[in-house]
């Protein structure tokens, strides 16, 4: 019996031949879907199963649909195949007579299920900024967008950020945040619901690894965020946890413990639990989402069950309204997502105002989507370029993407 290895990234030049192609689908669809012939005759399978014949028969009707259906719904627009369920479009809409040039990626990872869409950082410490060239090739993307919004003099990100169920920054005035997982997406205003609990009782904690926004706030901060604390406002002070045990409480910035966390609040939050033995964080969001892996927040609201829905004042985003550059996220009913950018502030193209942004969402068919980042941090990366044009070329540093890429470049191994 020999042993066959192949690696995913490869898997579209196996498909070459019949066999091929009966093998990758079958690997793509399931991992228990079972070849019944072992058997090679003359250097071909016989005898494979009805249940795979119909898998194999349903994977292209799904591919075909989906090409057919973008091909009807962006019309008149140029379309480019990144890769397998990965569409790039470009277009050229007029408001006003006046012109606006959009990007738009649409994928499906029922036609691929060997995409993963999750967001990316600058570098391993919060408080960084890269341009998304850099940060897309690092993280092996095919296609990356500017993320959620940033502190501009350090590149800490503004709002929630989940990586691999890992929470690194919390919500700010509870904004949208989309919450990516296995097969579907969703899209809430967030909460954070944190503690730190103690053996004597706990401590609320008002957000993890933000700037400070009221002196009367707690806030945690771990390795995260940088090596060295912020300072602490008037009347407060530092707790240092390191492995699940108080080191000290100082009104000085100190140096963030590796397996631990410090907590800055008022002195007379602390003193509730300075006496404690035993320190546990406990970080959880608000809706729940059971088994997401990634969460990325931005603001306002476009789109909320099928309708247009500009909540900006609600989420204190009075400020970036106006006809500006845009960067939106969002998905469809049958589980599509969708990621645009508008260029702005230039005679060839004007930009977008957000009820246009979220009109615009709507007609490609979300069901739900947000506003991200945008004026100078919007930007699109598709297969190594810049597809979109930014004021300053190949775009801004920035804090945070979004990203696609190919799952893990693991060996798959057959047996014949």
């Amino acid at each position: 019996m020999d042993t066959v290895f192949l690696r995913s990234q490869n898997l579209k030049k196996t498909a070459m031949n019949a066999g091929g192609i009966i093998i990758v689908i079958s690997l793509l669809l399931t991992t228990t879907a079972n070849l019944c012939a072992k058997d090679f005759s003359n250097g071909s399978y016989t005898g494979l199963s009805p249940t795979l014949d119909l898998l194999i028969e349903n994977q292209f009707k799904l591919e075909q649909s989906f090409n057919q259906n973008l091909n009807y719904k962006y019309a008149g627009s140029k379309i480019n195949e990144v890769d397998k369920g990965i569409k790039h479009v470009q277009m050229i809409k007029f408001y006003n007579n006046r012109p606006v040039r959009i990007n738009v990626i649409e994928l499906s990872t029922n036609v691929n299920n060997n995409l993963e869409i999750e967001p990316a950082t600058a570098s391993t410490t919060l408080a960084s900024k890269e341009k998304i060239s850099n940060i897309a090739q690092r993280e092996n993307a095919i296609v990356a967008i500017n993320g959620g919004y940033f502190k501009p003099q350090t590149g800490v990100p503004l709002g929630t950020l989940m990586i691999n169920r890992k929470i690194y920054t919390g919500p700010i005035y509870d904004r949208v945040a989309l919450g990516i997982f296995e097969n579907k997406y969703e899209m809430a205003r967030v909460k954070l619901k944190a503690l730190v609990k103690t053996n004597i009782g706990d401590l609320k904690i008002d957000n993890v690894n933000q700037p400070r926004m009221l002196s009367t706030h707690a806030i945690v901060y771990t390795r995260d965020w940088g090596k060295i604390s912020p300072s602490s406002p008037k009347y407060g002070a530092q707790l240092v946890v390191s492995n699940g045990k108080l080191v000290k409480i100082t009104t000085n910035s100190v140096e963030i413990p590796e397996k631990g966390f410090v907590v800055i609040a008022p002195i007379k939050k602390l003193e509730t639990i300075s006496k404690a033995k035993k320190f546990k964080l406990d970080l959880q969001i608000n809706p729940e989402w059971k088994n997401v892996n990634h969460v990325i927040g931005g603001g306002p609201y476009l789109v909320r069950n099928g309708e247009v829905f500009v909540d900006m004042t609600a989420q204190k985003l009075s400020a970036i309204g106006g006809r500006n550059p845009r960067t939106a996220i969002g998905y469809t009913k049958n589980n599509n997502l969708i990621m645009l950018t508008a260029d702005g502030r230039e005679g060839a193209s004007i930009g977008l105002t957000l009820m246009e942004l979220a009109q615009l969402m709507k007609e490609f068919g979300c069901v739900n989507a947000m506003n991200l980042d945008g004026g100078g941090s919007t930007v699109m990366y598709v297969n190594g370029l810049v597809v979109n044009k930014p004021a300053i070329k190949g775009g801004i540093p920035i804090s945070n993407t979004v990203i696609v890429s190919l799952k893990n470049n693991q060996l798959i191994t057959l047996k014949r």
